[in-house]
């Protein structure tokens, strides 16, 4: 068996149980219906060997709770932008490297969820792991939270690398003491991605474009492959947030949709 063919093998299984275990134009309107359009597909039937670590399926999140709208653990994109994705991936098997994501196609519901918790000052419940720098009132006005979001439109992910042989990561336990997402990799808490930095989610300058200073040479190169990867692959990363990338085009550049992340919701396919 060759190395790659192995890898494959190897990440299929991966991912298979890793899902088990997880049981500017003008904004147009969110549609509300239940189901996704049939240019909606299930990432896991383009490419089964990219891991899934869906993060608002879970309390590990800015929120400190499962966010509405997630009913399975699961990535939906749209197909070129899922295609694309496996295209990257394989290119990463190839030196060693698997993609894991942590949030593809978001629903409206979900960015409400996070609009209204950010209005809610009291809840600082996870800021001293996601924003332990920045005051609960900035949120908006330094454009970590916003009443739109790209993941609606289908295109877009959010991803690190992990090196192959993939260690498995503990689950979050709800009331666990945090440490800043900025900290040392191995004082943030455990993911198997290798380090960029920052962890995830972090509401820091740290987690886009930085100086060289900001980050240590291993840092940047472990960024640089992902950047690269899906730069090659017709990805567009967004500055600020080292793990957000949208394919180009995309399939639905306008439309921001509301059907909950489940495989329901592409039943019609």
């Amino acid at each position: 068996m060759t190395g790659l063919a192995s890898a494959l093998r190897s990440l299929t299984a991966t991912a298979a149980a890793l899902l088990a275990v997880a049981a500017a134009p003008a904004p147009a309107q969110a549609h509300s219906g239940p189901k996704a359009p049939k240019e909606f597909v299930a990432l896991s039937d383009v490419d089964p060997t990219i891991i899934q670590e869906i993060r608002y399926f879970t309390p590990h999140n800015f929120v400190g709770q499962p966010v509405d709208g997630y009913k399975k653990p699961m990535c939906i994109l749209t197909e070129p932008a899922a295609k694309a994705l496996h295209r990257a991936q394989r290119s990463l098997l190839r030196r060693g490297y698997s993609l894991k994501v942590y949030d593809c196609y978001r629903p409206q519901r979900a960015v409400d969820h996070f609009v209204r918790w950010a209005e809610d000052l009291k809840d600082t419940r996870m800021k001293a792991e996601f924003y332990p720098l920045v005051d609960k009132s900035r949120l908006f006005e330094d454009g970590y939270i916003a009443a739109k979001s790209g993941h609606s439109r289908g295109s877009t992910m959010d991803l690190t690398v992990v090196r192959l042989p993939v260690k498995p990561t503990r689950p979050y336990v709800p009331g666990e003491p945090l440490s800043p997402c900025f900290g040392p990799k191995e004082q943030r808490f455990p993911d198997n991605s290798v380090d960029m930095g920052t962890g995830f989610d972090c509401f820091d300058p740290r987690a886009g474009e930085t100086r060289d200073d900001q980050l240590s040479p291993k840092q940047l190169a472990n960024r640089q492959v992902l950047r690269s990867t899906m730069e090659r692959a017709g990805f567009v990363k967004l500055p600020e947030e080292w793990w957000h990338f949208t394919y180009k085009p995309e399939t639905f550049p306008d439309t921001y949709f509301d059907f909950p992340v489940s495989r329901k919701s592409l039943s019609r396919h």
